[in-house]
C-alpha cells in the first residue's frame, strides 16, 4: 500500500529524481527564473521552498544541511547571500509558477518557475497599483468630489511652477 506518498515520482528513480530535483533548484537559485515542465516546477517547488527557509538563519548547521541536498558553493553563497536578504521577511510562499503554454514536440505542459523577490516588473505594478476602494452607492458623488479639489489643486500648483522661475 503506499499511504501517504502523495510526492510525484516523476518517472524517475529515487537518486535520479533528486539529482535532478537538486539541479534544477541550483539553476533556480542561480538564474532566479527557469522554464520547464509543470510536473518537474511544482515538485520543484516543494523541493526548494524548505531550503529556502533554512537559509534564513545563517549559521553552520543550516549551511551544511542545505549543501548535503545541492552540493554547490556558488549556490549556497547565492542562497544564503543575496536570497537571503530579501527572503527576511517573507513568511512562506517564495517561489511563483506560471503556466506558459504547451511544449511542441510532446505536448507537455510547460511553465516558468521563479523566486518572487527577484521579479522587479511585478514588484513595481504592485507598488504602482494605488488601492481602491470599490462601493455601490456614491459613485457619482465620488467622482465629481474627486473633480473638484483636483480643479482646486490646479492654480496652486501653477503658482508654485512659476516661484521657481522668479529665483
Amino acid at each position: 500500500m503506499r499511504h501517504n506518498k502523495k510526492f510525484n515520482h516523476l518517472s524517475r528513480k529515487k537518486g535520479h529524481r533528486e539529482a535532478m530535483l537538486a539541479n534544477l533548484t541550483i539553476s533556480l537559485i542561480t538564474h532566479k527564473r527557469i522554464f520547464t515542465t509543470l510536473a518537474k516546477a511544482k515538485a520543484l517547488r516543494v523541493y526548494a521552498e524548505p531550503l529556502i527557509t533554512r537559509c534564513k538563519k545563517d549559521d553552520m548547521a543550516n549551511r551544511r544541511l542545505v549543501f548535503s541536498y545541492l552540493q554547490n558553493k556558488e549556490a549556497i553563497k547565492e542562497l544564503f547571500g543575496v536570497v537571503a536578504e530579501k527572503v527576511a521577511d517573507r513568511p512562506g510562499g517564495y517561489t511563483r509558477i506560471l503556466k506558459t503554454g504547451h511544449r511542441l514536440g510532446d505536448n507537455a505542459e510547460m511553465a516558468m518557475i521563479e523566486l518572487v523577490d527577484f521579479n522587479d516588473n511585478m514588484l513595481a505594478e504592485k507598488e504602482a497599483k494605488a488601492k481602491t476602494r470599490r462601493s455601490r452607492r456614491g459613485g457619482k458623488k465620488t467622482a465629481a468630489a474627486a473633480e473638484a479639489p483636483a480643479a482646486q489643486e490646479a492654480p496652486a500648483a501653477e503658482a508654485s511652477a512659476e516661484e521657481p522661475k522668479a529665483e
